[in-house]
């Protein structure tokens, strides 16, 4: 079962994020399990090229990389979707227009308006109509919900045809409430069960980002009706376990 089929039944599914270039590192996350993993391009120096090495990686352990952009711009999707990407994942979507228009951009007319190249996804040419099903098929659109804005807006996001599931940043949506980072306010509390229960009026599952590597945390979301969640990010998870690990060592030590 694909991960458009997984999304579509509402199966829970935990990925993580991949920020740092070198190969090794995507092929030691993917072979840990997880059920996808997001390459991002907004927060990080990754570069297109970087891009496609990491997504060849992933291809070869059979999970699926998900773009994340650095904004909604069709030019930058249609690369992404060229290099074999299995979908997208679209910041600072607040309408449902801006959510039309990145669904347009990942599917070839007449469903969408994505200029029709050859390159590695379509078999650099060799498998153009396979690559051209697979895409109906099995390309999924993620929409970031990071604004209160888009909280506003939230049914006719996800009542745009084509979006797969959504996922809450939650920096930049508490930050446009003037409260970075305060994830326990009311205001925010609130908004995360709107978007929540907005998802299952729609039928699209969706959840958040747990930045920081706490299974707790995780497990709360989980049991609130998220389906859809991210894990940490490479960084986060060296660094944590970095630090964890040798501050108990520095105890063993000192007794």
């Amino acid at each position: 079962m694909g991960l458009k089929q997984q999304l579509q039944s509402s199966q829970l599914t935990i990925g993580s994020w991949v920020t740092l270039g070198h190969p090794a590192i995507a092929e030691i996350m993917a072979a840990a399990g997880f059920d996808w993993l997001v390459l991002d391009m907004e927060h990080s120096v990754l570069e297109l090229g970087e891009v496609q090495t990491l997504i060849q990686v992933l291809d070869g352990r059979v999970c699926p990389a998900i773009v994340r952009l650095t904004s909604n711009d069709a030019n930058q999707i249609k690369r992404v979707m060229d290099a074999g990407a299995t979908g997208i994942m679209v910041p600072m979507v607040t309408s449902a227009a801006e959510a039309r228009a990145a669904v347009d951009a990942v599917y070839y007319p007449p469903r969408g308006n994505r200029g029709v190249g050859l390159a590695r996804a379509q078999g650099y040419g060799a498998d153009f109509r396979v690559y051209r099903e697979w895409l109906q098929e099995q390309a999924v659109v993620i929409a970031m919900i990071e604004h209160i804005r888009a909280v506003e807006a939230i049914d006719d996001i996800l009542a745009v045809d084509g979006i797969d599931a959504f996922i809450v940043g939650p920096y930049d949506l508490s930050g446009s409430m003037g409260r970075p980072g305060d994830f326990e306010h009311p205001e925010f509390t609130e908004s995360l069960e709107r978007i929540r229960a907005a998802g299952d009026k729609a039928g699209k599952p969706g959840g958040l980002h747990v930045v920081e590597p706490d299974i707790a945390q995780l497990q709360r979301h989980i049991e609130s009706g998220f389906r859809f969640l991210g894990y940490g990010l490479d960084i986060r998870i060296l660094d944590t376990v970095c630090r964890r690990d040798l501050a108990t060592a520095r105890k063993l030590t000192d007794s």
